[in-house]
Protein backbone atom coordinates (compact mmCIF):
# COMPACT_ATOMS: atom_id res chain seq x y z
CA UNK A 1 0.00 0.00 0.00
CA UNK A 2 1.29 3.61 -0.69
CA UNK A 3 0.57 6.60 0.51
CA UNK A 4 -2.42 7.43 -2.03
CA UNK A 5 -4.02 3.78 -1.09
CA UNK A 6 -3.93 4.89 2.42
CA UNK A 7 -5.64 8.44 2.43
CA UNK A 8 -8.27 7.05 -0.16
CA UNK A 9 -9.15 4.20 2.22
CA UNK A 10 -9.10 6.89 5.08
CA UNK A 11 -11.89 8.99 2.85
CA UNK A 12 -13.67 5.63 2.41
CA UNK A 13 -13.31 5.65 6.36
CA UNK A 14 -15.28 8.94 6.79
CA UNK A 15 -17.89 7.91 4.71
CA UNK A 16 -16.88 9.89 1.44
CA UNK A 17 -18.92 9.36 -1.84
CA UNK A 18 -18.05 11.45 -4.49
CA UNK A 19 -14.91 13.23 -5.21
CA UNK A 20 -15.16 15.73 -7.91
CA UNK A 21 -12.16 17.17 -9.38
CA UNK A 22 -9.79 17.01 -12.32
CA UNK A 23 -7.01 14.67 -13.19
CA UNK A 24 -3.21 16.00 -13.36
CA UNK A 25 0.03 14.44 -13.19
CA UNK A 26 0.65 15.15 -9.83
CA UNK A 27 -2.13 13.51 -8.72
CA UNK A 28 -1.89 10.02 -10.22
CA UNK A 29 -1.58 7.87 -7.84
CA UNK A 30 -4.33 9.39 -6.07
CA UNK A 31 -6.85 8.32 -8.84
CA UNK A 32 -5.56 5.03 -9.33
CA UNK A 33 -6.33 4.99 -6.19
CA UNK A 34 -9.99 5.67 -6.49
CA UNK A 35 -10.49 3.18 -9.45
CA UNK A 36 -10.03 0.23 -7.41
CA UNK A 37 -12.53 2.33 -4.65
CA UNK A 38 -16.29 2.27 -3.65
CA UNK A 39 -15.79 6.26 -3.72
CA UNK A 40 -16.87 7.97 -6.93
CA UNK A 41 -14.75 10.12 -8.59
CA UNK A 42 -16.58 13.03 -10.74
CA UNK A 43 -14.07 14.39 -13.32
CA UNK A 44 -15.20 18.53 -13.73
CA UNK A 45 -14.38 20.26 -17.10
CA UNK A 46 -12.90 23.13 -14.15
CA UNK A 47 -11.70 23.40 -10.72
CA UNK A 48 -13.88 26.05 -10.07
CA UNK A 49 -16.85 23.50 -10.81
CA UNK A 50 -15.41 20.70 -8.69
CA UNK A 51 -14.94 22.94 -5.66
CA UNK A 52 -18.81 24.24 -5.77
CA UNK A 53 -20.21 20.72 -6.08
CA UNK A 54 -18.10 19.89 -3.21
CA UNK A 55 -19.12 22.96 -1.17
CA UNK A 56 -22.93 22.86 -1.99
CA UNK A 57 -22.85 19.33 -1.46
CA UNK A 58 -21.00 19.41 1.96
CA UNK A 59 -23.86 22.18 2.98
CA UNK A 60 -27.06 19.77 1.53
CA UNK A 61 -25.29 16.85 3.97
CA UNK A 62 -23.87 18.69 6.76
CA UNK A 63 -20.58 15.85 5.47
CA UNK A 64 -17.65 17.41 4.06
CA UNK A 65 -17.47 17.19 0.40
CA UNK A 66 -14.13 16.75 -1.15
CA UNK A 67 -12.45 18.00 -4.21
CA UNK A 68 -9.20 17.38 -5.86
CA UNK A 69 -6.73 19.13 -8.00
CA UNK A 70 -3.62 19.28 -9.09
CA UNK A 71 -0.56 21.88 -8.45
CA UNK A 72 -0.22 24.83 -9.80
CA UNK A 73 -3.15 26.20 -12.26
CA UNK A 74 -5.49 23.49 -10.72
CA UNK A 75 -4.68 24.94 -7.26
CA UNK A 76 -5.48 28.27 -8.13
CA UNK A 77 -8.68 27.44 -9.86
CA UNK A 78 -10.03 25.51 -6.94
CA UNK A 79 -9.30 28.22 -4.27
CA UNK A 80 -12.63 30.28 -5.37
CA UNK A 81 -14.92 27.35 -4.50
CA UNK A 82 -12.82 26.51 -1.43
CA UNK A 83 -12.96 30.02 -0.41
CA UNK A 84 -16.57 30.04 -0.81
CA UNK A 85 -17.29 27.16 1.27
CA UNK A 86 -15.34 28.41 4.23
CA UNK A 87 -16.73 31.93 4.33
CA UNK A 88 -20.58 30.28 3.52
CA UNK A 89 -19.92 27.90 6.47
CA UNK A 90 -19.99 24.34 4.59
CA UNK A 91 -17.64 21.17 5.28
CA UNK A 92 -15.46 20.61 2.35
CA UNK A 93 -12.12 18.73 2.19
CA UNK A 94 -9.73 20.28 -0.72
CA UNK A 95 -7.17 17.54 -1.50
CA UNK A 96 -3.91 18.60 -4.09
CA UNK A 97 -1.27 17.24 -5.77
CA UNK A 98 2.07 19.12 -5.16
CA UNK A 99 5.51 18.21 -6.70
CA UNK A 100 7.84 16.13 -4.89
CA UNK A 101 9.38 17.25 -1.78
CA UNK A 102 13.27 16.45 -3.13
CA UNK A 103 12.00 20.06 -5.68
CA UNK A 104 10.62 22.73 -2.87
CA UNK A 105 13.99 23.82 -2.86
CA UNK A 106 14.32 25.17 -6.41
CA UNK A 107 11.84 26.95 -8.73
CA UNK A 108 10.29 23.91 -10.08
CA UNK A 109 7.79 23.54 -12.88
CA UNK A 110 4.33 24.99 -11.73
CA UNK A 111 5.13 25.11 -7.89
CA UNK A 112 3.59 27.18 -5.49
CA UNK A 113 3.87 26.93 -1.86
CA UNK A 114 -0.05 25.65 -1.62
CA UNK A 115 -0.05 25.35 2.31
CA UNK A 116 0.59 28.99 2.51
CA UNK A 117 -1.73 30.22 -0.10
CA UNK A 118 -4.85 27.81 0.70
CA UNK A 119 -4.57 29.21 4.75
CA UNK A 120 -6.66 32.12 4.91
CA UNK A 121 -9.61 30.51 2.92
CA UNK A 122 -9.65 27.74 5.05
CA UNK A 123 -10.09 26.56 9.16
CA UNK A 124 -6.62 24.30 8.64
CA UNK A 125 -4.67 23.00 6.18
CA UNK A 126 -1.18 21.33 6.27
CA UNK A 127 0.53 18.78 3.79
CA UNK A 128 1.19 15.31 4.31
CA UNK A 129 5.48 14.82 4.61
CA UNK A 130 5.38 11.73 6.55
CA UNK A 131 2.95 8.34 4.88
CA UNK A 132 2.44 7.02 8.59
CA UNK A 133 0.55 10.64 9.15
CA UNK A 134 -1.78 10.25 6.66
CA UNK A 135 -4.68 8.55 9.28
CA UNK A 136 -4.31 11.33 11.71
CA UNK A 137 -4.40 13.89 8.71
CA UNK A 138 -7.57 13.10 7.14
CA UNK A 139 -9.57 12.57 10.14
CA UNK A 140 -8.25 15.73 12.27
CA UNK A 141 -9.27 17.12 8.25
CA UNK A 142 -12.81 15.79 8.66
CA UNK A 143 -13.33 16.98 11.92
CA UNK A 144 -12.23 20.61 11.96
CA UNK A 145 -14.15 20.99 8.43
CA UNK A 146 -17.32 19.33 10.12
CA UNK A 147 -17.42 21.03 13.80
CA UNK A 148 -19.58 24.12 13.68
CA UNK A 149 -18.71 26.41 12.36
CA UNK A 150 -17.92 24.29 8.84
CA UNK A 151 -15.42 25.87 6.82
CA UNK A 152 -12.82 24.12 3.98
CA UNK A 153 -9.73 22.59 4.83
CA UNK A 154 -7.02 21.53 2.75
CA UNK A 155 -4.67 18.91 2.42
CA UNK A 156 -1.16 18.76 0.14
CA UNK A 157 0.06 16.04 -0.81
CA UNK A 158 3.67 15.80 -2.97
CA UNK A 159 3.53 13.02 -5.57
CA UNK A 160 6.69 11.51 -4.44
CA UNK A 161 5.18 11.24 -0.75
CA UNK A 162 2.31 9.60 -2.50
CA UNK A 163 3.93 7.13 -3.88
CA UNK A 164 5.85 5.94 -0.92
CA UNK A 165 4.45 2.89 0.98
CA UNK A 166 2.78 3.53 4.04
CA UNK A 167 1.65 1.43 6.46
CA UNK A 168 -1.51 2.33 9.02
CA UNK A 169 -4.97 1.99 9.52
CA UNK A 170 -7.71 4.89 9.01
CA UNK A 171 -8.60 6.63 12.74
CA UNK A 172 -12.36 5.98 14.50
CA UNK A 173 -14.61 8.71 13.56
CA UNK A 174 -16.04 10.19 16.03
CA UNK A 175 -20.15 11.65 16.08
CA UNK A 176 -19.78 15.68 17.26
CA UNK A 177 -21.08 15.90 20.89
CA UNK A 178 -23.44 18.17 21.72
CA UNK A 179 -23.08 20.75 23.81
CA UNK A 180 -25.23 22.65 26.16
CA UNK A 181 -26.15 26.48 27.41
CA UNK A 182 -24.92 27.51 30.76
CA UNK A 183 -28.17 27.52 33.18
CA UNK A 184 -27.79 31.44 34.08
CA UNK A 185 -27.61 32.13 30.03
CA UNK A 186 -30.68 30.75 29.57
CA UNK A 187 -32.56 32.48 32.21
CA UNK A 188 -31.25 35.31 31.50
CA UNK A 189 -32.49 35.07 27.98
CA UNK A 190 -36.00 33.60 29.27
CA UNK A 191 -36.17 37.33 31.33
CA UNK A 192 -34.87 39.48 28.66
CA UNK A 193 -37.67 37.96 26.10
CA UNK A 194 -40.52 38.23 29.02
CA UNK A 195 -40.08 41.43 29.24
CA UNK A 196 -39.71 42.47 25.58
CA UNK A 197 -42.87 44.23 24.00
CA UNK A 198 -42.36 43.56 20.86
CA UNK A 199 -39.02 41.48 20.16
CA UNK A 200 -38.43 39.66 16.63
CA UNK A 201 -36.69 36.81 16.15
CA UNK A 202 -33.99 37.06 13.86
CA UNK A 203 -32.66 33.76 12.49
CA UNK A 204 -29.93 32.64 10.13
CA UNK A 205 -28.14 29.89 7.91
CA UNK A 206 -26.69 28.42 11.34
CA UNK A 207 -29.98 27.13 12.48
CA UNK A 208 -30.15 25.16 9.01
CA UNK A 209 -26.67 23.59 10.28
CA UNK A 210 -28.32 22.93 13.45
CA UNK A 211 -31.26 21.40 12.37
CA UNK A 212 -33.61 23.25 14.41
CA UNK A 213 -36.10 24.36 12.42
CA UNK A 214 -38.86 22.84 14.40
CA UNK A 215 -37.56 23.71 17.64
CA UNK A 216 -37.71 27.87 16.27
CA UNK A 217 -40.98 27.17 14.71
CA UNK A 218 -42.47 25.88 18.10
CA UNK A 219 -40.02 28.78 19.87
CA UNK A 220 -41.78 31.57 18.05
CA UNK A 221 -45.30 30.18 17.73
CA UNK A 222 -45.97 29.82 21.36
CA UNK A 223 -43.77 32.78 22.36
CA UNK A 224 -45.67 34.89 19.54
CA UNK A 225 -42.75 36.22 18.20
CA UNK A 226 -41.98 37.41 14.41
CA UNK A 227 -39.38 35.88 12.94
CA UNK A 228 -37.59 37.14 9.98
CA UNK A 229 -34.65 34.79 7.93
CA UNK A 230 -31.40 35.94 6.66
CA UNK A 231 -31.04 35.02 2.96
CA UNK A 232 -28.89 31.65 4.01
CA UNK A 233 -31.61 31.23 6.80
CA UNK A 234 -34.69 30.50 4.16
CA UNK A 235 -37.08 27.84 4.95
CA UNK A 236 -36.69 27.54 8.81
CA UNK A 237 -39.91 28.13 9.37
CA UNK A 238 -41.97 28.30 6.81
CA UNK A 239 -43.03 30.76 5.05
CA UNK A 240 -46.53 30.46 5.17
CA UNK A 241 -46.34 31.06 8.88
CA UNK A 242 -48.60 33.79 10.29
CA UNK A 243 -45.20 35.19 11.91
CA UNK A 244 -43.25 34.71 9.11
CA UNK A 245 -41.86 38.03 7.83
CA UNK A 246 -39.88 36.77 5.39
CA UNK A 247 -36.28 37.53 4.31
CA UNK A 248 -33.70 40.50 4.96
CA UNK A 249 -30.90 41.13 4.02
CA UNK A 250 -31.20 43.71 0.65
CA UNK A 251 -28.74 46.66 0.56
CA UNK A 252 -31.67 49.15 0.09
CA UNK A 253 -34.39 49.76 2.85
CA UNK A 254 -37.47 47.22 2.88
CA UNK A 255 -40.81 46.76 4.79
CA UNK A 256 -38.89 44.47 7.02
CA UNK A 257 -36.49 46.89 7.93
CA UNK A 258 -39.56 48.76 9.92
CA UNK A 259 -39.63 45.42 11.49
CA UNK A 260 -36.25 46.02 13.34
CA UNK A 261 -36.41 50.18 13.37
CA UNK A 262 -39.38 49.27 16.09
CA UNK A 263 -38.59 46.58 18.40
CA UNK A 264 -37.18 46.25 21.34
CA UNK A 265 -35.42 43.10 21.26
CA UNK A 266 -33.64 41.07 18.59
CA UNK A 267 -33.17 37.05 19.15
CA UNK A 268 -30.80 36.16 16.89
CA UNK A 269 -31.08 32.49 16.37
CA UNK A 270 -27.95 30.51 14.46
CA UNK A 271 -27.34 34.28 12.98
CA UNK A 272 -23.74 34.55 11.58
CA UNK A 273 -22.66 38.17 10.64
CA UNK A 274 -21.06 37.77 7.38
CA UNK A 275 -24.83 36.74 5.95
CA UNK A 276 -26.50 40.58 7.09
CA UNK A 277 -24.45 42.63 8.74
CA UNK A 278 -25.76 44.01 12.14
CA UNK A 279 -24.70 47.47 10.89
CA UNK A 280 -28.11 47.35 8.48
CA UNK A 281 -30.26 46.53 11.36
CA UNK A 282 -28.53 48.05 14.24
CA UNK A 283 -26.31 50.80 12.90
CA UNK A 284 -26.13 52.70 16.40
CA UNK A 285 -26.19 49.93 18.26
CA UNK A 286 -29.02 50.50 20.29
CA UNK A 287 -31.11 47.68 20.23
CA UNK A 288 -31.14 45.04 22.77
CA UNK A 289 -30.26 41.40 20.83
CA UNK A 290 -30.24 37.93 22.67
CA UNK A 291 -27.51 35.58 20.81
CA UNK A 292 -29.05 31.70 20.96
CA UNK A 293 -26.03 29.59 18.67
CA UNK A 294 -23.87 27.15 18.61
CA UNK A 295 -21.11 29.27 18.83
CA UNK A 296 -19.86 32.78 21.02
CA UNK A 297 -20.85 35.59 18.96
CA UNK A 298 -18.54 37.39 16.55
CA UNK A 299 -17.33 40.87 17.62
CA UNK A 300 -19.03 43.82 16.32
CA UNK A 301 -19.50 47.29 17.78
CA UNK A 302 -23.62 46.78 16.40
CA UNK A 303 -23.84 43.47 17.73
CA UNK A 304 -23.02 43.39 21.34
CA UNK A 305 -25.32 40.65 22.90
CA UNK A 306 -27.35 41.17 26.22
CA UNK A 307 -26.90 37.59 26.89
CA UNK A 308 -24.76 34.51 24.64
CA UNK A 309 -26.62 31.07 24.67
CA UNK A 310 -24.18 29.12 23.49
CA UNK A 311 -24.75 25.27 22.67
CA UNK A 312 -27.16 22.91 21.24
CA UNK A 313 -29.64 25.61 19.37
CA UNK A 314 -32.86 23.26 20.01
CA UNK A 315 -31.95 22.24 23.43
CA UNK A 316 -31.80 25.92 24.04
CA UNK A 317 -34.89 27.21 22.52
CA UNK A 318 -37.09 24.72 24.51
CA UNK A 319 -35.26 25.15 27.40
CA UNK A 320 -35.64 29.89 26.92
CA UNK A 321 -39.37 28.56 26.34
CA UNK A 322 -39.85 26.71 30.03
CA UNK A 323 -38.86 29.79 31.69
CA UNK A 324 -40.34 32.99 29.41
CA UNK A 325 -43.13 34.31 31.05
CA UNK A 326 -45.08 36.00 27.66
CA UNK A 327 -48.27 35.53 26.52
CA UNK A 328 -48.54 38.91 24.35
CA UNK A 329 -49.99 38.69 21.06
CA UNK A 330 -47.64 39.56 18.31
CA UNK A 331 -46.90 43.28 17.97
CA UNK A 332 -49.59 44.42 15.57
CA UNK A 333 -47.02 46.35 13.59
CA UNK A 334 -45.39 43.05 12.61
CA UNK A 335 -48.71 41.78 11.45
CA UNK A 336 -49.27 44.71 9.60
CA UNK A 337 -45.80 44.48 8.20
CA UNK A 338 -46.36 41.03 6.90
CA UNK A 339 -49.54 42.18 5.16
CA UNK A 340 -47.63 44.61 2.97
CA UNK A 341 -45.20 41.98 2.69
CA UNK A 342 -47.34 39.96 0.90
CA UNK A 343 -49.40 42.01 -0.79
CA UNK A 344 -46.22 43.36 -2.33
CA UNK A 345 -45.32 39.40 -3.90
CA UNK A 346 -49.40 39.00 -4.74
CA UNK A 347 -49.54 41.80 -6.68
CA UNK A 348 -47.34 40.34 -9.55
CA UNK A 349 -49.15 37.13 -9.51
CA UNK A 350 -50.97 38.04 -12.78
CA UNK A 351 -48.70 40.43 -14.45
CA UNK A 352 -48.14 39.67 -17.90
CA UNK A 353 -45.62 42.47 -19.24
CA UNK A 354 -42.58 41.30 -21.61
CA UNK A 355 -39.61 40.83 -20.67
CA UNK A 356 -40.64 39.39 -17.53
CA UNK A 357 -40.42 41.17 -14.21
CA UNK A 358 -38.08 39.15 -12.08
CA UNK A 359 -40.97 39.04 -9.79
CA UNK A 360 -43.32 37.43 -11.52
CA UNK A 361 -40.77 34.96 -13.04
CA UNK A 362 -39.98 34.26 -8.97
CA UNK A 363 -43.55 33.92 -8.33
CA UNK A 364 -44.46 31.53 -10.99
CA UNK A 365 -40.95 29.15 -10.35
CA UNK A 366 -42.61 29.20 -6.69
CA UNK A 367 -46.03 27.81 -7.94
CA UNK A 368 -44.38 24.76 -10.16
CA UNK A 369 -41.90 23.87 -7.15
CA UNK A 370 -42.53 21.54 -4.50
CA UNK A 371 -41.95 21.61 -0.94
CA UNK A 372 -38.80 19.81 -1.45
CA UNK A 373 -37.25 20.76 -4.77
CA UNK A 374 -34.48 23.17 -4.72
CA UNK A 375 -33.69 26.42 -6.13
CA UNK A 376 -29.41 27.06 -5.95
CA UNK A 377 -28.90 30.87 -6.95
CA UNK A 378 -25.92 32.17 -8.55
CA UNK A 379 -25.12 35.38 -7.78
CA UNK A 380 -26.01 38.79 -9.62
CA UNK A 381 -29.37 40.86 -9.74
CA UNK A 382 -31.48 37.95 -9.80
CA UNK A 383 -30.51 36.97 -6.60
CA UNK A 384 -31.99 39.92 -4.72
CA UNK A 385 -34.79 39.28 -6.48
CA UNK A 386 -34.73 35.76 -5.42
CA UNK A 387 -33.99 36.51 -1.72
CA UNK A 388 -36.76 38.77 -2.01
CA UNK A 389 -39.42 36.88 -3.36
CA UNK A 390 -38.81 33.36 -3.95
CA UNK A 391 -40.18 31.60 -0.34
CA UNK A 392 -39.50 28.40 1.61
CA UNK A 393 -41.19 25.67 3.48
CA UNK A 394 -38.58 23.41 4.16
CA UNK A 395 -34.91 24.42 5.33
CA UNK A 396 -32.04 23.86 2.19
CA UNK A 397 -34.66 24.04 -0.26
CA UNK A 398 -33.21 27.50 -1.43
CA UNK A 399 -29.51 28.15 -2.00
CA UNK A 400 -27.70 31.27 -1.93
CA UNK A 401 -24.60 32.17 -1.18
CA UNK A 402 -24.13 35.04 0.90
CA UNK A 403 -21.09 34.90 2.85
CA UNK A 404 -18.41 34.71 -0.16
CA UNK A 405 -20.96 34.97 -3.17
CA UNK A 406 -19.29 34.00 -5.52
CA UNK A 407 -20.88 34.10 -9.31
CA UNK A 408 -21.16 30.66 -11.06
CA UNK A 409 -22.02 28.65 -8.17
CA UNK A 410 -25.91 27.64 -9.33
CA UNK A 411 -24.85 24.95 -12.29
CA UNK A 412 -21.97 23.29 -10.55
CA UNK A 413 -24.16 23.29 -7.65
CA UNK A 414 -27.17 21.78 -9.10
CA UNK A 415 -25.16 18.82 -9.66
CA UNK A 416 -24.21 18.34 -6.53
CA UNK A 417 -27.55 18.72 -5.61
CA UNK A 418 -28.83 16.08 -8.18
CA UNK A 419 -26.40 13.32 -6.76
CA UNK A 420 -27.59 14.32 -3.21
CA UNK A 421 -31.33 14.25 -3.82
CA UNK A 422 -31.85 12.46 -7.33
CA UNK A 423 -35.85 12.56 -7.05
CA UNK A 424 -36.25 16.40 -6.36
CA UNK A 425 -36.42 18.96 -8.89
CA UNK A 426 -33.48 21.07 -9.60
CA UNK A 427 -33.39 24.62 -10.68
CA UNK A 428 -30.12 26.16 -11.29
CA UNK A 429 -31.43 30.27 -11.04
CA UNK A 430 -28.63 32.35 -13.25
CA UNK A 431 -27.86 35.64 -14.79
CA UNK A 432 -26.07 34.91 -18.10
CA UNK A 433 -23.03 36.38 -16.44
CA UNK A 434 -23.01 33.67 -14.20
CA UNK A 435 -23.89 31.07 -16.36
CA UNK A 436 -21.22 32.09 -18.89
CA UNK A 437 -18.55 31.03 -15.83
CA UNK A 438 -18.97 28.03 -15.45
CA UNK A 439 -21.96 26.63 -18.23
CA UNK A 440 -18.84 24.14 -19.15
CA UNK A 441 -19.97 22.07 -16.08
CA UNK A 442 -23.39 21.19 -18.03
CA UNK A 443 -21.72 18.91 -19.83
CA UNK A 444 -20.48 17.29 -16.59
CA UNK A 445 -24.21 16.88 -15.48
CA UNK A 446 -25.44 15.21 -18.83
CA UNK A 447 -22.49 12.65 -18.38
CA UNK A 448 -22.84 11.76 -14.48
CA UNK A 449 -26.81 11.90 -15.40
CA UNK A 450 -27.49 14.62 -13.09
CA UNK A 451 -31.03 16.47 -15.08
CA UNK A 452 -32.14 19.63 -13.69
CA UNK A 453 -33.40 23.08 -14.94
CA UNK A 454 -31.28 25.90 -15.42
CA UNK A 455 -32.82 29.02 -15.97
CA UNK A 456 -31.14 32.35 -17.49
CA UNK A 457 -32.21 35.55 -16.28
CA UNK A 458 -30.85 37.48 -19.76
CA UNK A 459 -30.41 40.90 -19.55
CA UNK A 460 -26.99 41.16 -21.57
CA UNK A 461 -25.16 42.55 -18.39
CA UNK A 462 -24.18 42.36 -15.26
CA UNK A 463 -27.01 43.37 -13.71
CA UNK A 464 -26.51 43.61 -10.03
CA UNK A 465 -23.19 45.77 -10.51
CA UNK A 466 -25.12 48.21 -13.11
CA UNK A 467 -27.89 48.60 -10.61
CA UNK A 468 -25.14 49.95 -7.45
CA UNK A 469 -23.55 51.98 -10.64
CA UNK A 470 -26.83 53.96 -11.44
CA UNK A 471 -27.53 53.98 -7.56
CA UNK A 472 -24.26 55.90 -6.93
CA UNK A 473 -23.77 57.77 -9.75
CA UNK A 474 -26.33 57.99 -11.80
CA UNK A 475 -25.16 56.22 -15.11
CA UNK A 476 -23.39 52.81 -16.12
CA UNK A 477 -20.63 51.67 -17.36
CA UNK A 478 -18.36 48.45 -18.23
CA UNK A 479 -21.22 46.03 -17.81
CA UNK A 480 -22.80 45.62 -20.97
CA UNK A 481 -21.92 42.17 -23.26
CA UNK A 482 -23.22 39.99 -26.09
CA UNK A 483 -24.45 36.38 -25.76
CA UNK A 484 -24.43 33.13 -27.63
CA UNK A 485 -27.81 31.70 -28.40
CA UNK A 486 -28.39 29.38 -25.27
CA UNK A 487 -30.44 27.42 -26.66
CA UNK A 488 -28.53 26.89 -29.54
CA UNK A 489 -25.63 26.54 -27.20
CA UNK A 490 -27.56 23.60 -25.04
CA UNK A 491 -28.24 21.76 -28.17
CA UNK A 492 -24.82 21.61 -29.19
CA UNK A 493 -23.94 19.98 -25.76
CA UNK A 494 -26.65 17.35 -26.04
CA UNK A 495 -29.21 19.09 -23.62
CA UNK A 496 -32.99 20.33 -23.93
CA UNK A 497 -32.95 24.20 -24.81
CA UNK A 498 -36.03 26.67 -24.66
CA UNK A 499 -36.53 30.30 -25.13
CA UNK A 500 -39.45 32.28 -23.23
CA UNK A 501 -41.31 34.66 -26.05
CA UNK A 502 -43.63 35.69 -23.57
CA UNK A 503 -45.03 35.26 -20.34
CA UNK A 504 -47.59 33.10 -20.13
CA UNK A 505 -44.82 30.69 -21.95
CA UNK A 506 -42.85 30.07 -18.97
CA UNK A 507 -44.97 27.66 -16.82
CA UNK A 508 -46.04 25.50 -19.41
CA UNK A 509 -41.73 25.54 -20.79
CA UNK A 510 -40.66 25.52 -17.12
CA UNK A 511 -42.51 22.14 -16.84
CA UNK A 512 -41.51 20.66 -19.51
CA UNK A 513 -38.11 20.76 -19.03
CA UNK A 514 -38.20 19.52 -15.62
CA UNK A 515 -39.90 16.44 -16.60
CA UNK A 516 -36.69 15.66 -19.27
CA UNK A 517 -34.39 13.17 -18.64
CA UNK A 518 -31.44 15.36 -19.54
CA UNK A 519 -30.49 18.89 -18.42
CA UNK A 520 -32.09 21.48 -19.64
CA UNK A 521 -31.53 25.37 -20.40
CA UNK A 522 -34.18 27.81 -20.28
CA UNK A 523 -33.23 31.48 -21.79
CA UNK A 524 -35.62 34.26 -20.04
CA UNK A 525 -35.05 37.66 -21.09
CA UNK A 526 -35.92 40.08 -18.19
CA UNK A 527 -36.83 43.81 -17.01
CA UNK A 528 -34.51 44.54 -15.33
CA UNK A 529 -36.22 48.46 -14.85
CA UNK A 530 -37.63 46.97 -11.54
CA UNK A 531 -34.43 47.13 -10.01
CA UNK A 532 -34.42 50.82 -10.55
CA UNK A 533 -38.16 51.29 -9.65
CA UNK A 534 -37.37 48.93 -5.93
CA UNK A 535 -34.64 51.05 -5.29
CA UNK A 536 -37.03 54.23 -5.54
CA UNK A 537 -39.86 52.65 -3.86
CA UNK A 538 -37.60 51.66 -1.30
CA UNK A 539 -36.41 55.61 -0.89
CA UNK A 540 -39.63 56.87 -0.36
CA UNK A 541 -40.24 53.62 2.23
CA UNK A 542 -41.36 55.53 5.37
CA UNK A 543 -41.95 53.47 9.01
CA UNK A 544 -44.79 54.83 10.53
CA UNK A 545 -45.47 52.80 14.20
Amino acid sequence: MNTAELLVQCLENEGVRYVFGLPGEENLHVLEALKNSSIQFITTRHEQGAAFMADVYGRLTGKAGVCLSTLGPGATNLMTGVADANLDGAPLVAITGQVGTDQMHIEAHQYLDLVAMFAPVTKWNTQIVRPSNTPEIVRKAFKRSQSEKPGAVHIDLPENIAAMPATGNPLKTDKLERTYAAFHSITEAATAISNAHNPIILVGNGAIRADASEAVTEFATQLNIPVANTFMGKGVIPYKHPLALWSVGLQQRDYINCGFDNTDLVIAIGYDLIEYSPKKWNPDGKIPIVHIGETPAEIDSSYIPLVEVVGDISDSLYEILKRADRDDKPDPYALELRADIRADYEQYANDDGFPIKPQKLIYDLRQVMGPEDIVISDVGAHKMWIARHYHCDRPNTCLISNGFAAMGIAIPGAVAAKLVYPHRKIVAATGDGGFMMNCQELETALRVGTPFVTLIFNDGGYGLIEWKQRNQFGRSSFVHFGNPDFVKLAESMGLKGYRVEATTDFIPILKTALAQDVPTVIDCPVDYQENYRFTQRAGELNCIV
